[in-house]
This record gives structure tokens, C-alpha cells and sequence, in this order.
């Protein structure tokens, strides 16, 4: 094997490459010497080099001041080869491992070893979508690590930003139509050298921004930790040797690309699974843009092909188009979602890093919302379509574990991490303050093969939810008090076992001159799509505000006033408060004016739900409406659960009546049901007469544009005319 320490890094890059694609292994290494022949002193040095990356983490955090850092944990820490593989991460935001990488790749594939060059001291940044990020917000900060004058590794850190300096305060735009409003991007540039952080870019960090404390002292955490990672890593050296470390780093790689196939092949049955995923985003009658104007869908398919060696290939082909809206995902951004879910469902035991990367295959069709490759778009936001199209991979791995027999690894999903309450103000005595809270870091986690879902404590993208304290967001968020938080009945899924809970919280406008609120969820179709064998999907959203309300005065006459909107059917905000109550099913909600008075529902989504609700114990079910995760008329309807209710509020189980409901329901089902191919055939002849709402013909006709291979399974499926075609104005 040829010495690749004398070559460029463009060289060297290129070469990793086609040793892989030569060989199928990490730069060629077919054995795991090191781990063979001393396998303690191997873990040994990979445990130092993780704990090292999780110490810097844990301590760095505490330097910021960021709530979004300190407080929720969104934060990552990584270590890289000199040509950009990860080798080890810290916990936390661990979506990033791979997006650094693709930074530090274009670094070197654009030559910055020769201009503005790469030396000891340097330090870089980057938060471009389309060059290795998820979204603006996400700033990554890069140094090359050397040893006696050669580049041994990169160490990364990323921090999610309070404030990116978009058209609209807050960290995750809904009303942008292309990149210019997008915020302030930083396109992977030196930012600094000898240590420092050159003070041109300092300032023009500090005038792009609305909070230019918050990303002061985020940036300085960033840097301590990287800091940290490097003296690590020079110790371990000192202790094993360079000529160890560098074997080490690569077999570690390839270790990690061996884990993950080797999980495959444990843990799912070869074959193709096939689902998709959707996401509304309704812009029409509220658009800032004209081209905006639209309600737009987006469409999903998913398929993962599994064979008998363990290989793994993840095709979207058939997604429909991008859009003028911040939700367009960038390549990387995918990238960064597919290696979350592999870390939290494959290999969260194994060796974390890129050799699983590697071995997971993936095709972002060119061209579509997953991989648009047009700079010019808005990326500001790609969570809004990543995290529903995600959704597929649970439920395909899932029915892979069903089908081996691991029922305790499935998941039938997850809520959305939307309703992210956002905006910014000032405060009566004129002092700017932002809204950027993150309690969407908390929602219900899907129903288990085993067990119910988590309640309000999920997030894909940090598997250390934490919807964090509400003391330190009024502290940050100075015009936005809380008047309650709280489960939101009904949220959850129906299931033999239920999905994790949703919740809500109520926030009052207070003490401000002005504010702006804003924010996104799905409100017209489940994000996730169904539960698994019979689960069914967790609640849609909803927007409910209320203007102009006689808050103050009931206060000040000791009046009590609503805390939520535990039941829509009997809701009390838009009477109990006055005022004009505002409610809709369009869940995205662009910036507008608030006033001191006003209050605003935040609503978190529950997960999905596993097998027949029939089938749930009536005691679980019991459990389930005293502890508000179901309303009492809930339980009767979909459980067929009669509830009896004594002296004291307490509930119990009817039995007799329970019997009698359930064969009611039973009865139902079998009277609505009808045969495949008479369901098929009604719902064929909507197709091909075109009764489909607007959004929906503009989705499928974008994917049958964009993939003609998917356009054919489409029309062979229903049986389409070959000529056959949506026809839309503007498309």
C-alpha cells in the first residue's frame, strides 16, 4: 500500500476514495491488526479519544451563554482523519458528525492547502447547507490538528445559533424564498490564525446577527472544546506513539464500517421495504413572496434494500421538487439525517463514526427537495421536510426487526419536533430580546414492539431531549411569560401499546413595545403516516392565539383564566379570555404583530402508536385517561373502554360495558370494510379524473417530472394511461 503521509491532501483524499471503492474497506484495511493483537490497549485508546470528545463537551457548553447550548445540550464535538473521516463523537447533536466532514472535503478537494492554506493555529468556519451543514443555524468551527509539523487530524464543533441574522429573527425561517434572506453564511473560511479568531470577522459576525452576545460566547465555546479535543489527542499520542495513532484512526474507521454491517445482517431479513412520507406547508393566502403562493406537499418515498452480506441502500428516488420556501434539504443536510437515525437505531452501542457512514449507501435523486443542488435556494430550515421524511426509515427498520424476532428495538416513529416558537421584540424599555425556544426538543417518542412510547422526551435529531426549564427561557424570551405546561390529551397515538405524549404551553405576551411570533408544524396531514400493524398516527397540529384579551383585568379582579386547550370540542381560550381568538389547521404560521395581553399556544406532537387499540388492557387504559393523556370520551370511542367514575374523580374499568363496546366496534370495522380491489378501483378513478386537491397533483406531478422511473411504477400501479399527466398552471 502506497505511503499517503508525501502526498497533497487532494491527493490523499482522492486516494482513500478509490481504495474504497477498489476494495470496499476504509483505505483498504481488511484486517484490525491492532485490535487483534492488543485489543485492551485499542479500546483503551478509543475510549480516551471519546471520553475526551464528551469531556469537552460537557465542560464547553457551560462557557456559553446560548440557552439553546447550555440548556438543551445543541452542541457536538468530533474528531476527523487528515483527509475528513470522523473517527470518533461526543454525544449530543450527533446529526453533525458527517456534515463537518463534507466541510472539511471541500476544503481540501478546493485546494485550501495551497490557498488560504492550512497551518498549525488555523481556524475555520462553516455553516453552508451546501457544503456539508443541516441548515444556517448549525455553526460548525474547525482546526487542523498537527504533530511535529504534519496534519494528523481535523477536530469540529458545532452550536445551534440563537439568531442567524435572517429576514426574520429567530433560528429557523419560515418566510424565506431564496438564500439572500436566508441569514448570515459563513461558506467554510479561515476565520482565524495563531490561535485567534481574526477580529474582521469577529465584527462582521457581530453586525449579521441580532444576538451577537449569544453567538460571541457560543463561538468561544466552540473553540475551547475543539481546544480541549487537540490536547487530547496530543496526549494520547505522547502515550501510544504517532505511528500508532495514525493505524489506529484508520482501523477504527473500518470498525466501524464492519459494526454496522454486521448489525444488518444480524438484525433484518434481506429484501426491499418500501414506504412514504409527507409534509404539508401551506403558504397560499399568507405568502411574503408571489412565488410563494402556493400550498405545497411533499412527497417522500422511501426505499432501503437490504441483501444477505449486509449492504444497505437508502433510495428517495421519487421525492417531488424543491421549492421557494427554507425547507429545501441539501445533500448534506440528508446526510446528517440518515446518520441520526443509523446512530439511534443501528449501532448506539457500536463504534460511532464514519465508517458506518460508508457502508450505508444512500440516492438523494439531483434535482428534488433532498438534494436540490441550486445555491441559490433557501435552506433555512430543511428540518421542516427532514424530519417527516425520516419517519419511513423507523417504520421500515421496524418491520425488519419484526420480522427477526427483535421486537424490544422497534419504533413505530416520532412526533415532529415542530411548533418552534419564534420571533423577536423589544421590551417596553426599548431593550431587544429574541424568541428562540427549543421546548420542541421534547415530544412523544413512537409506541415500542414492547412498551408505550416516551412522553414529551424525544427528538430525532438529539437523542437527549430536554424540553429545558422554563425559568431559563422567560429569562432569555423577556417578553414571553408562561402561564402553564402541561400533557395534551389526545395527542398521543392509538395503539395496543399508545405512543409517547405531546403537551402544550401557554405563554403570555407581557412589558413589550413590540414582538413578532411566528411558527411552523404539520396541521393537514400526518407527518409520519400510520403507526405500525394497526398503531395509529399521532395528532395533527393546530394554531390558536388570542388578541386583544381582558387578561389584566380578570387578574385584577382574582378571576381565573383557561391554562391550555386540553379539549378543541369544549375549548375555553377563545371565550374565557375575550378577546379575538384566532385558530386554524394551517399549522405554519409566518411572523405577525403580538401586543402585551395577547397569549399563544405552543403544541407539541405525540408519537405513533404499535397494534390494535382494541387490544390494549382496559386497566393501561384506565392509567391513560388519569394521567391526561386521554380524554375520557376518547377512551369510549377508540379503546371501546367504559369508564366508571366514583366520589372522588377516580376512574375504573365497566366490564360488562367494555364487552359490549368492543363488539360494537369490532361490528363497525366489519360493516365500513371493503374488498382491496373495490377500494383500489374508487380510488383509481379519483386519479384518473384528476380529484385531487391542488397541492396534492402539484406533488405527484413534480415526481413523476423529476424521476420517469417512478412516474412508470406510478402509472403501472394504477393502471394509468402511458400519456397520462397532472396538469398544472405554474407549476
Amino acid at each position: 500500500m502506497a505511503d499517503m503521509t508525501e502526498m497533497s491532501l487532494k491527493d490523499r483524499l482522492e486516494e482513500s476514495v478509490k481504495r474504497y471503492q477498489q476494495t470496499g474497506h476504509y483505505q483498504g484495511i481488511t484486517r484490525l491488526e491492532l485490535k487483534e493483537t492488543e485489543p485492551f490497549r485499542y479500546e483503551k485508546v478509543y475510549s480516551e479519544l471519546r471520553g475526551a470528545l464528551v469531556s469537552a463537551r460537557e465542560t464547553a457548553l457551560h462557557i456559553s451563554a446560548s440557552p439553546i447550548v447550555r440548556n438543551i445540550g445543541e452542541l457536538c464535538f468530533a474528531f476527523y482523519t487528515p483527509e475528513g473521516d470522523s473517527v470518533a463523537v461526543s454525544t449530543g447533536i450527533i446529526t453533525h458528525v458527517h456534515t463537518m466532514s463534507e466541510a472539511i472535503k471541500f476544503m481540501i478537494r478546493q485546494g485550501y492547502e495551497t490557498n488560504p492554506g492550512i497551518k498549525e493555529g488555523d481556524i475555520f468556519c462553516n455553516n453552508d447547507p451546501d457544503l456539508g451543514n443541516v441548515h444556517t443555524t448549525d455553526v460548525h468551527t474547525i482546526i487542523p490538528i498537527f504533530w511535529e509539523g504534519q496534519l494528523m487530524g481535523w477536530a469540529g464543533g458545532v452550536a445551534h445559533q440563537v439568531d442567524i441574522g435572517a429576514s426574520t429573527p429567530g433560528h429557523d425561517p419560515v418566510a424565506t424564498a431564496n438564500r439572500f434572506e436566508d441569514g448570515f453564511y459563513v461558506t467554510a473560511e479561515k476565520i482565524g490564525e495563531n490561535h485567534e479568531v481574526r477580529k474582521d470577522f469577529k465584527i462582521r459576525a457581530q453586525r449579521s446577527v441580532r444576538t451577537p452576545l449569544y453567538w460571541d460566547l457560543d463561538e468561544k465555546c466552540r473553540i475551547a472544546g475543539i481546544y480541549m479535543v487537540r490536547d487530547a489527542v496530543h496526549r494520547i499520542i505522547r502515550e501510544e506513539g504517532f505511528s500508532y495513532f495514525q493505524q489506529f484512526m484508520l482501523e477504527a474507521v473500518e470498525e466501524g464500517r464492519q459494526i454496522f454491517m454486521a448489525r444488518i445482517q444480524e438484525r433484518l431479513v434481506p429484501g426491499i421495504y418500501q414506504t412514504a412520507s409527507f409534509m404539508d406547508a401551506p403558504y397560499k393566502g399568507k405568502a411574503w413572496h408571489p412565488e410563494q403562493n402556493h400550498d405545497f406537499m411533499m412527497h417522500a418515498p422511501m426505499t432501503i434494500t437490504i441483501d444477505a452480506e449486509g449492504h444497505f441502500k437508502l433510495d428517495m428516488d421519487g421525492a417531488s421538487g424543491p421549492g421557494p420556501f427554507p425547507f429545501n434539504a441539501s445533500e448534506g443536510s440528508m446526510q446528517g439525517a440518515l446518520w441520526v437515525q443509523i446512530t439511534q437505531t443501528l449501532v448506539y452501542d457500536g463504534k460511532v463514526n464514519d465508517g458506518s457512514y460508508l457502508a450505508a449507501q444512500h440516492y438523494f435523486p439531483p434535482g428534488s427537495w433532498c438534494n436540490p443542488g441550486n445555491a441559490l435556494l433557501a435552506y433555512g430550515t430543511p428540518w421542516a421536510y427532514l424530519i417527516p421524511a425520516f419517519t419511513g426509515m423507523f417504520r421500515l427498520l421496524s418491520r425488519g426487526y419484526f420480522a427477526r424476532g427483535y421486537r424490544e428495538e422497534i419504533v413505530s416513529g416520532y412526533g415532529f419536533t415542530g411548533d418552534p416558537t419564534q420571533g423577536g421584540g423589544t421590551l417596553s424599555n426599548g431593550a431587544y430580546f429574541p424568541v428562540s425556544n427549543f421546548e420542541l426538543c421534547a415530544v412523544g417518542l413512537g409506541a415500542r414492539g414492547t412498551m408505550d412510547g416516551l412522553d414529551a422526551a424525544y427528538a430525532m435529531w438529539n437523542p437527549e431531549a430536554d424540553m429545558g426549564d422554563a425559568e431559563v427561557w422567560e429569562t432569555v424570551e423577556s417578553g414571553l411569560l408562561y402561564l402553564s405546561r402541561r400533557f395534551k390529551p389526545d395527542t398521543a397515538g392509538y395503539g395496543r401499546f399508545r405512543g409517547g405524549s405531546g403537551w402544550e404551553s401557554l405563554r403570555l405576551v407581557h412589558g413589550v413595545k413590540d414582538l413578532q411570533l411566528y411558527s411552523w408544524r404539520e396541521g393537514r396531514v400526518f407527518h409520519g403516516g400510520a403507526g405500525l400493524f394497526g398503531g395509529y398516527p399521532g395528532a395533527t397540529g393546530y394554531r390558536l392565539f388570542v388578541k386583544n384579551t381582558k387578561f389584566y383585568e380578570m387578574v385584577a379582579q382574582h378571576q381565573p383564566y383557561p391554562l391550555g386547550d386540553p379539549d378543541p370540542a369544549a375549548r375555553e381560550l377563545d371565550t374565557g379570555l375575550g378577546g379575538d381568538c384566532f385558530v386554524s389547521r394551517d399549522a405554519l404560521i409566518l411572523p405577525q404583530p403580538f401586543q402585551s395581553g395577547d397569549v399563544w399556544l405552543s403544541l407539541f406532537s405525540g408519537g405513533p402508536g404499535y397494534g390494535d387499540p382494541l387490544e390494549r388492557p382496559a386497566e393501561d387504559v384506565v392509567r391513560d385517561a388519569e394521567g391526561n393523556f386521554y380524554l375520557p370520551k376518547t377512551v369510549e370511542r377508540v379503546f371501546g373502554v367504559a369508564l366508571g367514575v366514583d366520589d372522588q374523580g377516580q376512574f375504573s374499568v365497566q366490564p360488562d360495558e367494555t364487552d359490549r363496546l368492543r363488539r360494537d366496534i369490532l361490528a363497525e370495522r366489519e360493516k365500513m370494510s371493503v374488498p382491496y380491489q373495490e377500494f383500489w378501483e374508487r380510488e383509481r378513478q379519483k386519479i384518473l379524473q384528476k380529484q385531487l386537491i391542488e397541492p396534492v397533483k402539484r406533488m405527484y406531478q413534480e415526481s413523476m417530472t423529476l424521476s420517469p422511473q417512478w412516474s412508470e411504477k406510478f402509472k403501472s400501479f394504477w393502471s394509468l394511461p402511458k400519456t397520462f399527466a397532472f396538469e398544472l398552471d405554474n407549476l
